[in-house]
């Protein structure tokens, strides 16, 4: 089991998933929303937001940084590597 965690003040649980790839699609789709939030002008990003991926002992697996670019389209945050390690 997996928790995915927005880090930025103040942090919040955001779901949990049950392997590391459901873990890894959901914080891309996370920054997708926070993408097109940011596209709409909708919420303010400051300095960007931050994920954390988290074991079931609530240790941190994988850290995440993302400042949307609104200059050009969404591009996934999960490289294919991470998706076939996971």
């Amino acid at each position: 089991m997996f928790e995915i965690w927005e880090t930025s003040e103040p942090a919040r649980l955001i779901s949990d998933a049950g392997s590391l790839k459901v873990a890894l699609e959901k914080v891309d789709t996370m920054c997708r929303l926070r993408h097109d939030q940011a596209v709409a002008h909708v919420g303010e990003a400051g300095e960007g937001y931050h994920f954390e991926i988290r074991d079931h002992d609530g240790k941190a697996l994988a850290r995440l940084s993302y400042v949307p670019d609104t200059s050009r389209a969404y591009q996934s945050v999960v490289v294919d590597e991470m998706r076939d390690g996971a």
